[in-house]
């Protein structure tokens, strides 16, 4: 007789909490990622950034980019999970002042801040989320931004989400949204970029682990290839690209 096995069954609710993390973690949301690549496209033009690179480059991006993002995204989350009743409007747009001084090119910053503004507003167009519309008067009152990685942990606060789930949901969409926008300026194919976002799983695993302990008072963030790119990209010949 064979001994019988503990359940390990998600109960209705929590079924539906994860269906809907993965619909919002869906790179093919339309929020306006396709249009963006964060300075990839300048280092590709310039024969800096290589098909046969990019998992390398892409699993130091997420440990420099992606841990920044993460923090932000994990704090945002304490903010509407934890926040109850009354929303902390002035740390939410602490959150949000603090992403766009540790994104010194603006033009990523400015990308940043259009796919967070937009995450919001689909978010806020599937239901009445506490949080949510007073997150973004706070920051159309400040004129303030609201960055991406902020948008999503809120959201995923706000529909009681498993905390480390929404983070990892949230670097897996980076790295695919960047994988995307590499297939489509290198010689990349559908089987090589399956495999580079197979491969950075245990680097995404490993950033939010690591991004337990810091805040954004002690995260840092070093990329000034990046950077570069970013900052020099309105002065390509030829664009795909917004950013």
């Amino acid at each position: 007789m064979k001994p019988e096995r503990e359940s390990t069954a998600l109960t209705p609710s929590e079924e539906l909490a994860h269906l809907r993390l993965l619909h919002l973690a869906d790179s093919a949301l339309p929020i306006g990622s396709l249009a963006h690549s964060f300075g990839l496209e300048t280092l590709v033009s310039a024969e800096l950034l290589r098909a046969g690179d990019l998992g390398e480059f892409l699993c130091g991006y997420l440990q420099e980019m992606g841990m920044l993002e993460v923090v932000a995204c994990r704090e945002a989350f304490h903010l509407a999970h934890l926040g109850g009743e009354v929303f902390l409007a002035a740390r939410w747009i602490e959150i949000n002042d603090c992403l766009s001084a540790l994104k010194p090119a603006r033009e990523s910053r400015v990308a940043s801040a259009a796919l967070g503004r937009n995450f919001l507003h689909a978010a806020m167009g599937l239901g009445d989320f506490h949080g949510l519309r007073e997150a973004r008067e706070a920051s159309l009152g400040c004129r303030s931004l609201i960055h991406q990685s902020a948008a999503f942990g809120l959201v995923s606060g706000a529909l009681g989400f498993e905390e480390m789930r929404a983070v990892l949901a949230y670097l897996h969409q980076m790295s695919a949204c960047l994988i995307s926008a590499c297939q489509r300026l290198m010689p990349l194919g559908q089987t090589e970029a399956a495999r580079i976002l197979w491969n950075l799983k245990p680097a995404m695993m490993e950033v939010a682990a690591g991004s337990t302990s810091l805040t954004l008072e002690t995260v840092s963030c070093t990329m000034p290839l990046l950077d570069w790119g970013a900052m020099e990209h309105p002065a390509l010949a030829t664009r795909l690209f917004i950013s």
